[in-house]
C-alpha cells in the first residue's frame, strides 16, 4: 500500500522532531516528509482537538511498531461532517509483514486506548 498521503508543500518546520501541517481540514503529523503509508488503518471519532489526537494516536502507534525495522509513523487527521476521520500507519524500510496490518486495526479499535484518546483531546475543547 505505499502511497504518498496527499500532494504536500515543502516540509513544514519541525516541532520536536517532527513534522506538523495543517491545511484546512486535514491535519498531518510525520517523522519524515513527505509522509507515506506502508501500512495504514482507519477509524473514525467524534469532533475532538485534531493534533492532541494525531499526537496521542501518534504515540501508541509508536509503542507497538517500534521494533518493526525501519519504521516512522504517520497519522493523518480529517475534518468531516460528523466529526474526524483519523488514518494512521507508517512507513518502512523493509516490506512489511501481514500481521502488522491486523495489529494496526486491532490497536485502532481497542477500547480502553479510545477512552484515553478522547479524553485527551477533549481536554481544553471549546
Amino acid at each position: 500500500m505505499s502511497t504518498a498521503v496527499t500532494e504536500f508543500p515543502p516540509a513544514p518546520d519541525r516541532v520536536r522532531g517532527w513534522y506538523l501541517h495543517r491545511d484546512g481540514g486535514r491535519t498531518v503529523l510525520a517523522r519524515h516528509w513527505p509522509p507515506r503509508f506502508d501500512v495504514a488503518a482507519g477509524t473514525e471519532f467524534p469532533p475532538l482537538r485534531a493534533v492532541r489526537l494525531a499526537h496521542q494516536v501518534r504515540q501508541d502507534v509508536w509503542r507497538a511498531f517500534q521494533r518493526l525495522r525501519g519504521f516512522s509513523p504517520v497519522v493523518q487527521v480529517d475534518a468531516t461532517d460528523t466529526g474526524l476521520s483519523l488514518i494512521a500507519g507508517g512507513r518502512t524500510s523493509t516490506p512489511v509483514p501481514p500481521a502488522v496490518q491486523a495489529r494496526l486495526v486491532a490497536l485502532l479499535n481497542d477500547p480502553r486506548l479510545r477512552t484515553r484518546w478522547i479524553a485527551c483531546a477533549s481536554r481544553g475543547a471549546a
